[in-house]
């Protein structure tokens, strides 16, 4: 059959139940696999979608972005209400668009973000477990910030990525590491052209042994010179991770969504 059209979705969803976004050879408990299956009930035919950015277990997004050649027609409306109706409560699609049969999710991002939320307490956290990272150390916010600017730019990141990560090359931009505190929260928003698998993650628990004074400011440049996973700090919890979601150049038409929720946990 040939598919009627190109559609791009906005999708949000709480990792915490998952196995990551990618379908597992079990087909159980993914985000990627509920999506097409709910595809699946709403259009009585089987889809294979593509995304912005895979995310690992426990992670969660906020504007994670997927396209799928539709193999029926339907008004955008629709595809946000059908498909919402058919997904777990922890998935939502936010938004649709019929774009251009060009468009790829993954090739076409000019960049990706990500934010980390820090829990910085005594106490472990409770209401919002799963939802942030946690520490009961207290951190230096300003030697986070001075050993975070030591990885801006272009740099072979092989010292934290993963040794599961699938990526040809390590050589990766990072253009952003914004580090901000409000009360006992801790907001580290990344930006990069892209990801390696724990990457973020990785970094974080650098930044956090930095912080905490176990490590001196200039050991994070020490080991990203050194191209060495074995001498960085071990990765870092998933559960305040959140893709806020890929930038696209804006001729795609794609809305930007996710800034209200960051906005919501800056009140705290």
């Amino acid at each position: 059959m040939t598919p009627s059209s190109r559609i791009a979705l906005g999708i949000s969803y709480r990792g915490s139940l998952y196995r990551g976004w990618q379908v597992q050879k079990d087909g159980l408990m993914t985000v990627q696999g509920s999506l097409e299956n709910a595809i699946e009930k709403f259009t009585e035919h089987t889809c294979r979608t593509a995304c912005a950015g895979r995310t690992d277990a426990g992670v969660h997004a906020l504007n994670q972005v997927v396209h799928f050649d539709a193999p029926v027609r339907r008004d955008m409306f629709s595809w946000v209400r059908g498909l919402n109706a058919f997904l777990p409560s922890d998935i939502a699609v936010r938004w649709a668009r019929e774009v251009d049969a060009r468009f790829d999710a993954r090739n076409a991002a000019m960049g990706r973000r990500y934010r980390y939320i820090l829990f910085e307490s005594p106490t472990r956290p409770s209401i919002e477990n799963g939802l942030v990272g946690w520490t009961f150390k207290p951190i230096n916010v300003d030697c986070m910030r001075e050993s975070a600017a030591m990885l801006l730019g272009e740099h072979d990141f092989s010292a934290f990525r993963s040794s599961q990560c699938q990526a040809k090359s390590p050589i990766k931009i990072l253009r952003e590491i914004n580090i901000s505190k409000k009360g006992n929260y801790l907001f580290f928003d990344f930006e990069a052209s892209a990801f390696l698998h724990h990457m973020v993650r990785n970094i974080m628990g650098s930044l956090l042994m930095v912080g905490s004074g176990v490590k001196p400011t200039h050991w994070m440049q020490d080991i990203l010179l050194a191209q060495d996973r074995k001498l960085a700090a071990p990765t870092f919890s998933p559960d305040g991770l959140y893709f806020i979601g890929p930038r696209y150049e804006p001729s795609w038409g794609l809305p930007e969504t996710g800034s209200e929720f960051q906005d919501l946990w800056a009140l705290a």
